[in-house]
């Protein structure tokens, strides 16, 4: 009788020791999100702008003549008044209204070029601050095709500028793939138009390599982001001191990249060194900062003494120099609260819980939402593992309410959802299971980030629940999609692949498509031969299942669907 299992990747937020932090946000190493995007950063212009000359006219005069858009003096005035509006902290929205129409008048009164370009970055700028990031895609894209690069090296710098403001939008829309094509077509230009070996290229990789990176990362393209690393790496000991805080910076972002790639002590090597220099150039919190990173590595090795010593000294420095209600503070009790765990001290995991509860729920001004919603996720995956889901279920709750449903913040929202479902899921509420399993697909798929690993994951899960409730073959469809997903972004032979192709062979199974389970099941079968060897009991078991399967196969009469009750194994 074939079983159902779930993959052993879960689609769990913040599952316990598999994240690491890189400041103060996470990334997976199967490439998934925690509740938290990547790394975020308003998108600015940040090329050299050419200056804005001011009108000798007088504000009454131009106001006469803004009913006429092509006046040249128009455009630079309006421009002024909306980066002055930005400054001030005036109402946003006429800062908008300011640059909008600046934008207006400077395509109709000189077209393309530099002075169009920036205002369409101010314009897209100001709608990333509102959290208004679809507006700014076509007004990004508007500023890059209006400069052509080999015109100069201002119009190169303000059209790597707008590709790396893309960049940036796309990453905090969720939309992994648009966000690497942009930041790798602003890199090429600026390398083209400086040299490989320029200084502003190393500042560059260093800065805007980090999103790159990072982005990579998610997208499980590891060698891509190594390669940019070293070249960052390459540029600033040519240019820089030997042990400098740039060099320091690309080696901890190199161990991130071995980290997600599972190179456990490769990342630790890189981290060593880089505390080293922030020792000796005395930086406190950085040094700290890079105390947690280790303390996560040194969980993945499983020496737990060690990474309980690192986490503390990180939690001195930060508790010293920012105060006890500082947000790494909170995030430091969560990774001590984890480890004990992990030790079975549970009493003091749960001290540390209620700690970082103390601080998230009363947090300090200046914590931004997402991050406050991030670190509830993860004190809830915690109080999850400790069986105290009703806890759990509220901490998840108050994180969604804190968020709100905009395209910036659904790929965070999705992976909340998606830990409230299989927390519904193990308590046996598989309606409230499918229902949070399906909203989270629907955020992803609108964000765009619907062929990552995460979604296969959480298609695999929506099955399983869709299996419960019965609903057989609404079940087949989303294995097939997740096999599918899985198949391209793991590869055939990978657990959670596998884990997938069970669960389609017991459905094709219980629909009476005998011949299609068998052929499934000889693969699996094929696969765990040649890796766990032809006597591991779980390859026996195997066997046995196909053996049924095939008998069935050669009979003239029509085989009755099987239980669905049967089909789940007592291991999902």
């Amino acid at each position: 009788m074939l079983g159902l299992v779930s993959a052993k990747t879960t689609p769990n937020a913040t599952p316990l020791h598999n994240s690491f932090p890189q400041n103060d946000n996470h990334i997976h190493k199967n490439g998934n999100k925690t509740p938290s995007p990547l790394l975020k950063r308003t998108p600015s212009p940040s090329f050299s702008k050419p200056k804005i000359k001011p009108s000798k006219k007088t504000l009454q005069e131009l106001r006469i003549d803004e009913s006429s858009l092509d006046n040249p003096d128009l455009g630079p005035f309006l421009l002024k008044l909306a980066i002055d509006t930005i400054a001030s902290g005036d109402n946003q929205n006429k800062a908008l209204d300011y640059a909008t129409r600046a934008s207006i008048s400077f395509e109709i009164s000189s077209g393309p070029g530099l002075d169009l370009a920036m205002s369409l970055q101010v314009e897209a700028a100001i709608y990333c601050s509102r959290n208004r990031l679809e507006n700014a895609i076509p007004v990004l894209e508007r500023s890059i095709e209006v400069l052509d690069h080999k015109s100069g090296s201002d119009h190169a710098m303000a059209k790597f500028s707008g590709f790396m403001q893309l960049g940036d939008t796309y990453s905090m829309l969720g939309r992994v793939d648009r966000s690497i094509s942009s930041y790798e077509s602003g890199l090429k230009i600026q390398i083209e138009t400086l040299g490989d070996l320029d200084p502003r290229v190393a500042e560059s990789c260093s800065e805007n390599g980090r999103y790159l990176a990072e982005a990579y990362v998610q997208a499980m393209q590891f060698d891509e982001a190594e390669k940019l690393c070293q070249k960052s790496l390459e540029i600033h000991r040519e240019h820089n001191a030997p042990a400098s805080i740039e060099e320091a910076g690309d080696r901890r972002l190199i161990a991130l990249i071995y980290e997600a790639k599972g190179e456990y002590e490769c990342a630790l090597e890189e981290l060593v060194l880089a505390s080293m220099v922030m020792i000796a150039a005395g930086q406190e919190n950085e040094v700290a900062a890079i105390d947690v990173s280790i303390g996560n590595i040194y969980v993945f090795l499983c020496r737990f003494d060690e990474a309980i010593f690192s986490y503390q000294k990180a939690l001195t420095v930060f508790k010293s120099t920012r105060g006890d209600e500082y947000s790494p503070v909170a995030s430091v009790y969560n990774r001590l609260a984890e480890v004990y765990y992990k030790t079975g001290k549970l009493r003091e995991s749960k001290s540390y819980c209620e700690n970082a509860l103390r601080i998230f729920s009363k947090p300090v001004t200046g914590i931004a939402t997402e991050e406050i919603a991030s670190g509830l996720a993860e004190i809830s995956a915690i109080y999850e593992a400790l069986n105290e889901h009703g806890e759990a279920l509220k901490l998840l709750y108050m994180a969604m309410k804190l968020l709100k449903d905009t395209p910036g913040q659904r790929s965070m929202i999705a992976g909340i959802e998606a830990q409230m479902g299989l927390m519904f899921y193990k308590v046996g509420k598989y309606g409230e299971a499918r229902s949070s399993f399906e909203n989270a697909v629907a955020k992803l798929r609108a964000s765009g980030d619907a062929k990552s690993v995460f979604f296969g994951i959480l298609l695999n899960q929506l099955g399983l629940a869709s299996v419960q409730l019965y609903r057989i073959h609404e079940a087949v469809e989303l294995f097939e999609e997740a096999r599918e997903i899985l198949e391209q972004e793991c590869g055939s032979c990978h657990s959670d692949t596998l884990g997938v192709y069970s669960n389609l062979a017991a459905t094709y199974d219980a629909l009476g498509r005998v011949e299609d389970a068998a052929v499934i099941l000889e693969y699996i079968l094929k696969l765990r031969e040649e890796k766990l060897g032809t006597a591991n009991p779980e390859v026996a078991d195997e066997k046995k299942r196909l053996a049924v399967l095939l008998k069935e196969a050669g009979r003239a009469r029509i085989r009755k669907g099987n239980s669905l009750v049967n089909l789940l194994d007592s291991s999902s």
